[in-house]
């Protein structure tokens, strides 16, 4: 009977021995490993992104859908701006082009147009073909009212978007945004001067291993 004991004390003992071993080495430490990834990216922001149905430069539909499982860097421009989106769409491009060469050409591009009642998808597309003439993974958006673009930008990129009333001028913010492959928006970057280019692509990096694991 206490041989019968024994066993069953030894053999409780191992399987806590190897219980332990898996949560540290095994599913349990690879889970935090992937999480670890995303402690690499300094300064994060956590911006849940909602469901959004729109048309594209081509008059297509385009939505959140077409984005889901995607690794996608966002800003707002308008075609009419006479300040900050041509320059804002140039790093845009360079930084399109950076992707390219770093084989991470199937990260998404998002445009979204804040002059939408304004900017048709023809306008759009002629904008953009002065920056890329590449907009296989480059989307410019439009197909939505004013009011609903300067909510949307405020309650998902926490950013200003206005229109005043009898000016062709768009107020809105000109940061770059990072979304994460769950529709989180992870990190915001300067658009317009000094646009880090290098940690751009490097965070980019970080949050598309992270997809992948």
């Amino acid at each position: 009977m206490f041989k019968k004991q024994r066993f069953a004390v030894i053999l409780f003992l191992m399987l806590v021995v190897l219980l332990s071993g898996c949560s540290s080495n095994g599913f349990f430490a690879l889970a935090g490993n992937k999480e670890s990834l995303l402690n690499k990216i300094e300064n994060k922001i956590n911006y849940p992104i909602e469901d959004f149905n729109v048309i594209d430069h081509n008059g297509a539909p385009f939505s959140s859908e077409d984005l889901k499982g995607k690794v996608w860097l966002a800003n707002f421009i308008f075609t009419n701006c006479r300040t900050v989106c041509p320059p804002m769409t140039a790093h845009m491009a360079e930084i399109q082009r950076r992707l390219e060469a770093e084989g991470l050409s199937d990260v998404q591009l998002v445009s979204f147009s804040v002059d939408p009642e304004v900017d048709t998808p023809e306008m759009l597309t002629e904008f953009a073909s002065r920056f890329t003439d590449n907009l296989d993974n480059w989307h410019f958006l439009t197909g939505y009212v004013q009011k609903y673009i300067e909510q949307f930008a405020r309650m998902n990129f926490h950013t200003l978007v206005e229109k005043p009333e009898y000016d062709d001028q768009v107020i809105h913010g000109t940061s770059i945004y990072l979304v994460t492959h769950e529709g989180v928006a992870i990190k915001e970057y300067s658009g317009v001067s000094n646009v880090p280019y290098d940690e751009i692509i490097n965070d980019v990096k970080i949050v598309v291993e992270y997809a992948e694991k």
